[in-house]
């Protein structure tokens, strides 16, 4: 029992930090990524659909993207789409070719998305003690419930804290990565 709930706060401790990882994937750093434009819905024939499901997305190089539409005649909701969303790039269109270029990161900018990340992080923190509180809440109730003893309750508690405290050293170490990554220039 004891174990079970144990590992059960840990695989949604993991969780919370994978859903942490994808969302810092959409901060915006000093390299093009194609992870920039996936969340961008784009109006096909009278439905929203994910960019990737219209057109290919490609890294041209460093600070460029290329987005190259599967039928022509979608290029104009392309571009609206990436007009429309919260990117606040303008897209280049050659044809059926549409360009994005990243301009560099200002200074200031980059300690903008770092108050970001850090946020991001502290949310996922507030995730991962909700989620240890619930496991010792469960704790406590086999303990009243006379299933488990006073030693056996207060050793799980104890674990419970060995796992959260491992899974908030991830999540920093996640928001360090994700911090260095933006102040490189």
């Amino acid at each position: 029992m004891i174990n079970d709930i144990l590992s059960d706060a840990q695989a949604r401790m993991a969780k919370s930090i994978d859903a942490l990882r994808h969302t810092l994937v959409k901060v915006r750093t000093g390299r093009a990524s194609t992870a920039l434009v996936e969340h961008i819905k784009v109006n096909y024939y009278g439905s929203d659909v994910p960019l990737s499901q219209v057109a290919s997305v490609a890294v041209a190089d460093a600070r460029s993207l290329v987005i190259t539409p599967w039928e022509k005649q979608i290029v104009g909701a392309v571009e609206k789409a990436i007009l429309g969303s919260d990117l606040g790039l303008t897209p280049n269109t050659a044809g059926t070719v549409i360009r994005l270029n990243l301009p560099a990161l200002t200074e200031e900018r980059r300690k903008e998305l770092s108050k970001v990340v850090h946020g991001e992080g502290e949310d996922a923190k507030v995730a991962i003690r909700n989620i240890r509180r619930d496991a010792n809440q469960q704790v406590k109730e086999l303990l009243k419930d006379k299933q488990i003893s006073e030693d056996e309750a207060a050793r799980s508690e104890g674990e419970i804290q060995k796992v959260t405290d491992k899974a908030i050293k991830d999540v920093d170490d996640v928001v360090k990565g994700k911090e260095q990554e933006l102040m490189a220039v």
